[in-house]
């Protein structure tokens, strides 16, 4: 696995801002959150708590010392039985949750023994490649598997002291800190738990990683099956076949999605000029990109564009 596929993977992500919440509940207590557009995270520092997806599936016990990643905030309920029926909504809870701020949240009755910390990573959600929604929604570290990752354990550890200091720049700590976690999150499922999903598997397959980092870092060049089959070390009916097996989608269509991916990108950015776009993100010619991106949005680039533009 190229040391730098999860990297390409989440760069065009550009994470941006956090907010973050100390809970501490007690008794009879669910909350449930919604769909969100940024990376979630719930890390455990005491007793337990069940997260529930609510459509049929088993729930999930978190206890002290687990880490569970949500990659793209699919919504979830958690609560301290797995049984519970009612669940207040998050947004009851935490009307505010300002990217940049924090609060401390206080639910059920006494004592309040279970405690955890709570952490959203806002990300571009125009960006996300096509793989990145492939991730499983829930990612869950083990007390065990964590206390194997000196860094991330280390760094998880640190945060609930962290959290409560006032001192200069820990604002901008807390971030960096959570962002690490998320980032060693991920690659602890890449190295160890591949088997919770075929998008998984892809980032740690030798061939076909290689050919995803070709795509997303080196979109602009013309690449085709054959080519990225080489940049691979595979044949092109086997890397066409594995490919597509785990990535759920055929080489070209990854490639058109990233080019055009990062076309919105650029037609985001005022000062790039609209005849400079195609080149730029892969095109021989404008009337191949056109059409492209109209099939893939039902619209011009340059409608694209005056769209975007403040009325």
């Amino acid at each position: 696995m190229p040391d730098d596929v999860l990297s390409e993977l989440l760069r065009p992500l550009r994470l941006s801002d956090i907010f973050y919440s100390r809970w501490q509940a007690g008794g009879e207590w669910g909350v449930q959150g919604e769909d969100d557009s940024c990376a979630v995270l719930h890390y455990m520092l005491s007793s337990e708590c069940f997260v529930d997806f609510r459509d049929g599936s088993p729930p999930i016990r978190l206890g002290a010392g687990d880490l569970a990643v949500f990659p793209y905030g699919t919504a979830h309920t958690f609560a301290n039985r797995p049984d519970a029926v009612a669940a207040r909504p998050l947004t009851s809870v935490l009307p505010q949750r300002t990217p940049g701020s924090s609060d401390v949240v206080t639910i059920g009755g006494e004592p309040s023994d279970t405690e955890m910390l709570c952490a959203s990573l806002h990300y571009d959600g125009t960006a996300e490649p096509a793989l990145y929604r492939a991730l499983p929604r829930v990612i869950v570290l083990r007390r065990d598997v964590l206390t194997e990752e000196p860094l991330l354990h280390g760094t998880l550890r640190s945060l609930d002291s962290e959290i409560a200091r006032t001192s200069p720049g820990s604002g901008l700590v807390v971030l960096r800190a959570f962002e690490m976690v998320f980032v060693l999150a991920l690659r602890t499922a890449l190295e160890r738990l591949t088997e919770l999903s075929p998008a998984l598997q892809a980032l740690r397959h030798p061939g076909i990683s290689a050919s995803l980092v070709a795509i997303y870092r080196d979109y602009a060049r013309p690449w085709t099956v054959e080519t990225l089959a080489r940049e691979a070390g595979m044949s092109r009916s086997v890397f066409s076949e594995t490919f597509r097996a785990l990535v759920g989608d055929s080489p070209a269509r990854h490639l058109t999605a990233r080019r055009l991916q990062e076309a919105c990108a650029l037609l985001s950015d005022g000062s790039v000029a609209l005849c400079d776009i195609p080149a730029r993100v892969g095109y021989q010619s404008n009337v191949g990109f056109h059409l492209a991106f109209r099939r893939a949005f039902d619209t011009t680039p340059g409608a694209y564009r005056q769209a975007l533009k403040p009325a």
